[in-house]
């Protein structure tokens, strides 16, 4: 089980963190990908370490809860703690249908509250709890894969029963299926995933198509008209791709190489800047005629503008996920996995989707999308065809040494 760093943050990664949260991901609205990018150890700690407090890590594994703990069968409830406007809602602009008829079929009734507006401020919300071994209040939470990932080393997850998961166990897309953080999804499984993706304006590019990290930095007709992600899991991990090496397993020498090949790129001003999510409005324009972008928002920007397309990159492209874990000592832990399994049906996990937006983990949902509406169902942004699947790649766990590394190298490549 993980232990709290003694030494406190570094000048980078609390300069990390600072984009993340004015700028970044975890500026935006959930509908616009609204996260807390992965900080690793650094978010965890907010801007002073757990260890300064004296908070330890908690004393006994998760999943080594007593079954008596578990108030399911007795309290037919469950307390589910999301992101905002991260949920179906009906045309009254105040039911939860999917919710509802959760209940109606169980009659386990969900508490649902939308209280997560980004994983540093959630966490520091529940981590006395967990340290201290106690009930959060909360069976059900929903966290990014490096806040998951942190959770669970800790012991603070509890190991699902796949007893209870048979349509998530069934369902799940294959490219979620083995996170370094948790292979095999014991303890957790993804309420969505993120693309980071190449977008482009192609009236900027005069009909021409975007589609390499090569192209933003080596094609003279984009100088000065290119941007990247201030979020170094984004920006580092399409770069690596691109140079044919494996985010998942990438070492300091090929970390080195992606951020040499991005200085070249800033020291002859092909890059414009390194940006948070206001790339969108300068993409809108055309000033910026392409970048690296979050899928979410290009979703949202085609709809108002025709102009603005996205590619996939032949080497691959980084997906982030969000998701689903039940902490320790939650009461109602079936109740919760009922619930959680419930969404990997694919008539809701469609109705959900349709209104989300996000890639959908759940296979056999296109049929049930394409009712609600066909258009969603062709997007690959929601739902990835095999082929844009297993171009899908994630950014390893990294340590504590490496976070601090790679942060400061990455704030001086982009100037912050």
């Amino acid at each position: 089980m993980e232990q709290y760093e003694p030494e406190r943050l570094s000048a980078a990664q609390i300069a990390a963190m600072r984009r993340s949260l004015t700028s970044g991901r975890g500026a935006l609205t959930r509908r616009s990908l609204l996260r807390a990018s992965g900080m690793g150890a650094l978010a965890i700690g907010g801007l002073g370490t757990l260890s300064a407090c004296g908070i330890p890590p908690a004393q006994r594994e998760g999943d080594a809860a007593a079954a008596s703990d578990d108030h399911s069968a007795e309290e037919k409830q469950v307390n589910f703690s999301n992101w905002t406007e991260y949920m179906d809602i009906g045309e009254d602009k105040k039911s939860r249908p999917t919710l509802e008829a959760f209940t109606k079929r169980t009659g386990i009734s969900v508490k649902y509250t939308e209280d997560i507006n980004d994983n540093v401020e959630f966490f520091g919300k529940i981590k006395p709890q967990m340290a201290a071994g106690q009930d959060t209040g909360r069976d059900l939470i929903i966290v990014t894969d490096w806040l998951a990932a942190r959770i669970i080393r800790l012991g603070w997850a509890q190991r699902l029963d796949a007893s209870n998961l048979p349509h998530a166990f069934a369902n799940l897309s294959a490219q979620f299926r083995t996170p370094d953080w948790d292979p095999g999804r014991a303890y957790s499984y993804p309420w969505t995933g993120i693309p980071t993706v190449i977008a482009y304006n192609s009236r900027a590019t005069g009909g021409r198509k975007v589609d390499s990290v090569t192209q933003l930095l080596d094609d003279p007709a984009l100088k000065g008209r290119v941007s990247f992600l201030s979020e170094m899991r984004d920006t580092i991990g399409m770069t690596l791709l691109d140079l044919g090496k494996d985010p998942a397993s990438f070492t300091d020498a090929d970390y080195d190489a992606a951020i040499n090949r991005l200085q070249k790129g800033v020291d002859k001003k092909q890059i414009r800047r390194f940006t948070g999510n206001d790339y969108t409005a300068d993409l809108d324009k055309g000033d910026i005629a392409a970048c690296v972008a979050w899928a979410g928002d290009i979703i949202q920007l085609q709809a108002g503008n025709p102009d603005i397309k996205y590619a996939i990159p032949a080497a691959g492209y980084i997906t982030s996920s969000d998701n689903m874990l039940v902490p320790a000592k939650a009461r109602h832990k079936t109740n919760a996995e009922k619930l959680m399994d419930y969404y990997y049906e694919p008539p809701v996990a469609a109705r959900l989707a349709a209104f989300i937006n996000f890639v959908c983990p759940v296979d056999g949902v296109r049929e049930e999308l394409a009712r609600i509406d066909e258009k969603m169902a062709a997007n690959t942004l929601i739902l990835p065809d095999r082929e844009m699947a297993s171009r899908s790649h994630s950014f390893r766990s990294l340590s504590t040494k490496e976070e601090t590394a790679y942060e400061e190298k990455f704030a001086k490549l982009i100037g912050a």
